[in-house]
Parts: structure tokens; C-alpha cells; sequence
């Protein structure tokens, strides 16, 4: 395939388009944008399948997160006030709320745990780093990196729409026309062509070796 427009301008255009996402009232997360952009190049490109896959998956990992936060903010001092008290009890949250995640993993939907880590991750960065259109709220949060994260396959897929690729015909091989045998060796047609030059060359050879010397 050979692109019309460099993908590296397609790709950066796209980039530089996600300064208006972020940059709105509604305080949006727009690097949630590149992270499910690059994972789908990292499944082999853009393509439906793919999409399908990671989709669900996102929203599953940052369903996860928002469980997690949750939990935190109405049991995080269920074991005591001290710092040690409630980094046990946030331990043990994630040790039983992870757990769920990978075993949610074995199920036909949701396959690709690589992707609902993503969504995990990218839900924590959107609460923790005060992002959605209102800060603190974890449900806010919740709708906002879901549909951040849903703009990502997009992106990876007009980023390579957009190059207006072509197809290119293959090159010819430079010795058109000959065959080959099955193991590749020369096929019938060229060997006894090889045959009758090598009877030329030795009949020409014996009538050098004959003719005689002229003085």
C-alpha cells in the first residue's frame, strides 16, 4: 500500500485536534484518546475485530476503578484512622476487586485484559488527576474516560483512512516468462535451452580447434 498523505501528518493532524477536546468547559481527558489509539496498533492495526475487543474491555477495567473508589470513599477507615489502617484496608479492596477483573477475563466478552487494565488505569488518572466536567465525582469521572477511550479505535482508524492509501501493482520478475520444476529448479523449456547453447559453443570450440593457422 502506498499512502497519498504520510501517515505521520494524518496521525499528528489527529493529535493536534484533541487540544479541543481537552480544552472545554467540560475538562475532558483527552490523552485518554492515545491510549487505546496505540493499542489497537498494538493488536495489528485498526480493524473492527479489534475494536470489539477492546472496547468492552476498557469500560470493564474502568467499571473496576470506580468500584474500587467507591468502596475507598464510603469503607476506606473500616479498619482504623492511621495511614497503615487504611492502606490495609485499600489493599485488600484491590486484592478482591483485581481478582474479579482477571477472572471477568476468562469470559468470551471480555478477553483482551490487557485492555480493561487500560481502562483501569486511565479511570484512575482521570479522578485522581482531577479531569470530567465535575472534579472529584466518581461517576463523572466514569463517563468521561469511557467515552474518551471510545474515541481511541476511532482515531486509530482515520489515521490510516485519511493517508487515501493505494494499492500498488507487484514488480514484475526481472526473467518473465520462465518456469520453474516443482522443487524450483529450471524448468523444461530452460534447460533445453541450456542444452542447445552448450552444443553451440562446443561446435564453434571444435571449429576453432581445426581451422588452420593462416601465416
Amino acid at each position: 500500500m502506498r499512502e497519498r498523505v504520510p501517515h505521520e501528518i494524518v496521525a499528528s493532524i489527529l493529535a493536534a485536534t484533541t487540544a479541543f477536546v481537552g480544552g472545554t468547559a467540560l475538562h475532558l481527558p483527552p490523552w485518554a484518546i492515545f491510549v487505546p489509539w496505540a493499542a489497537m496498533f498494538l493488536m495489528g492495526g485498526p480493524s473492527m475485530e479489534g475494536a470489539k475487543k477492546l472496547w468492552p474491555a476498557m469500560v470493564a477495567g474502568s467499571s473496576f476503578a470506580l468500584v474500587i473508589v467507591l468502596v475507598e470513599q464510603r469503607a476506606g477507615t473500616a479498619l482504623g484512622e492511621g495511614q497503615f489502617a487504611r492502606n490495609l484496608m485499600q489493599a485488600l479492596v484491590i486484592l478482591v476487586v483485581n481478582s474479579a477483573l482477571m477472572y471477568t477475563g476468562r469470559t468470551k466478552l471480555f478477553t483482551l485484559i490487557p485492555g480493561m487494565f487500560f481502562g483501569f488505569a486511565c479511570y484512575f488518572a482521570t479522578f485522581f488527576g482531577g479531569f470530567g466536567y465535575d472534579p472529584g465525582n466518581p461517576w463523572a469521572a466514569w463517563v468521561c474516560v469511557v467515552a474518551m477511550n471510545a474515541l481511541g479505535p476511532v482515531y486509530a482508524y482515520l489515521s490510516m483512512k485519511l493517508t487515501f492509501p493505494v494499492t500498488q501493482m507487484p514488480d514484475l520478475p526481472a526473467a518473465a516468462g520462465r518456469t520453474e520444476g516443482p522443487g524450483g529448479e529450471a524448468g523444461p523449456r530452460e534447460t533445453a535451452q541450456a542444452a542447445e547453447s552448450a552444443e553451440t559453443a562446443a561446435a564453434d570450440a571444435g571449429r576453432a580447434a581445426v581451422r588452420p593457422e593462416t601465416p
